[in-house]
């Protein structure tokens, strides 16, 4: 090994101060989401009853930045700039004349990006007077990053986990009542939506987001949170994207040719690669940029790209985007957070117009290329950030093939010092590679509305 350098660090000075819009450069428009009711679009008024204004504004607006509150920039602080390291160690082992990076969010105090959006979302609420916000969690990164920014802004937390994750991580639990949230197995037996399902049911994110949205609609005090998937959290993210910028400068690189992030609801994806998605349009960089998500639950690569309802029972607007029908319950898989029915329509949007690509990969391959990379570099990634890791080391072994030295960069959204579960399991050969069945997904998309 040589003593070149390995992480490349901004200065606070550097941070961003702006979140970037995606919308604003776009060649053709998003379409708008529709009420459930009139199928008309959706104005600011359909969205009050759950987000305060200044969300509702981001959520629709058309700038090409919005400036970052200096309250929420003093939060970002205990760990943003996040560090971006080149993978010299993962390199040297797969013998690849590719230079791998990867943007690390696991310094957040949740372990995960999730922070870049939970702390604006709690800012907000907190100035409008609200005391209490409601979310769901998949894997639990969501819910731990939403239950600390509550705790930094004196409001209570409640968390429906889904059920699977519930049962599976203990400990995830543990440290989002830490932070001060009530968490609950979802689906329960305390909400409408969540009585439509037997107990001991394995749960989904569109089950857990019905019972979040029910309970906040009912009372004033209450809002709703979102992790992923809405537009205003989407832009949130964008600062792990406009770092990376400044950081590959630093490393003296011109860009980047692939830009890879794993793929659930959309978030750390769209941060990550929306403000290279603008270098791009600019002509200033062409990479490709490259979404993966579990083959157990391909919503981008299977799903179809129409109006669906975000969550099971019905309750949200209808978005377009790539779904399996929210209806879908997906397996059990150990990549919790990617476990959803739907993608973010602006991340659908891009994939539709072919400015994203999307891959579908198995667990035991992602868990065998995170094993690989904790033994290279240090960090035990998260399950969902494992997936964009194995397909960049594809990539690097397609290079040694080829002798091209790409630039590679990877979204390694956390880590998963708390999801050491699932690595036992891979270890004891205890994981299964499930495929959604044809039969499957068509009885999931059945139920999707026909407009």
């Amino acid at each position: 090994m040589s003593d070149e350098a390995v992480k490349y660090l901004l200065d606070d000075s550097e941070m961003p101060t702006q979140w970037y819009n995606v919308v604003a450069d776009l060649p053709t428009p998003p379409p708008p989401p529709l009420h459930p009711g009139t199928h008309q679009p959706v104005g600011p008024d359909d969205l009050s009853g759950l987000f305060p204004p200044e969300l509702i504004a981001q959520e629709v607006t058309a700038e090409r930045f919005v400036e970052i509150p200096r309250a929420v920039r003093e939060v970002y602080r205990l760990w943003r700039p996040s560090p971006l390291f080149r993978a010299r160690r993962l390199e040297a082992k797969l013998a690849t004349p590719a230079r791998i990076y990867y943007k690390y969010e696991g310094v957040s105090p949740a372990g995960s990006h999730k922070t870049n959006t939970s702390v604006p979302q709690a800012y907000y609420n907190s100035i409008n007077g609200i005391t209490r916000l409601t979310t769901e969690t998949g894997a639990g990164q969501w819910g731990t990053a939403l239950a600390f920014a509550c705790s930094l802004f004196g409001m209570h937390c409640d968390v429906w986990q889904v059920g699977a994750s519930f049962d599976s991580k203990p400990a995830r639990r543990t440290l989002m009542e830490t932070f001060g949230a009530t968490v609950f197995r979802s689906p329960t037996r305390d909400t409408e939506s969540g009585r439509a399902f037997p107990e001991g049911h394995p749960g989904s994110l569109g089950i857990a987001i019905s019972e979040a949205v029910e309970v906040a609609a009912q009372q004033d005090d209450v809002k709703y949170a979102l992790g992923s998937v809405l537009n205003h959290v989407l832009l949130h993210q964008t600062v792990i994207g406009e770092e990376a910028l400044l950081q590959l400068a630093k490393a003296g690189e011109s860009g980047a040719d692939l830009v890879i992030g794993c793929a659930g609801g959309g978030s750390n994806l769209a941060g990550l690669t929306f403000p290279f998605v603008r270098e791009k349009l600019a002509g200033k960089q062409n990479p490709r940029l490259i979404a993966v998500e579990p083959a157990a639950c391909p919503t981008l690569t299977r799903g179809e790209y129409r109006y669906d309802f975000g969550d099971t029972a019905g309750l949200t607007p209808l978005m377009k985007m790539y779904t399996l029908g929210h209806d879908f319950v997906p397996s059990a898989i150990h990549a919790g957070g990617l476990r959803y029915h739907g993608m973010a329509p602006l991340v659908s949007h891009l994939v539709h117009e072919g400015h994203i690509e999307a891959v579908a990969l198995h667990q035991n391959e992602c868990f065998a290329a995170a094993i690989e990379f904790a033994r290279t570099e240090g960090i035990v990634p998260a399950p969902e950030s494992s997936h964009a890791i194995a397909l960049a080391r594809q990539e690097a072994l397609a290079c040694a093939e080829s002798g091209e030295d790409k630039v590679i960069v990877v979204g390694l959204s956390g880590h998963g010092m708390l999801e050491l579960g699932a690595y036992e399991s891979y270890l004891a050969g205890g994981l299964a590679d499930e495929a959604l069945s044809e039969e499957a997904l068509t009885v999931a998309l059945a139920g999707v509305p026909q407009l």
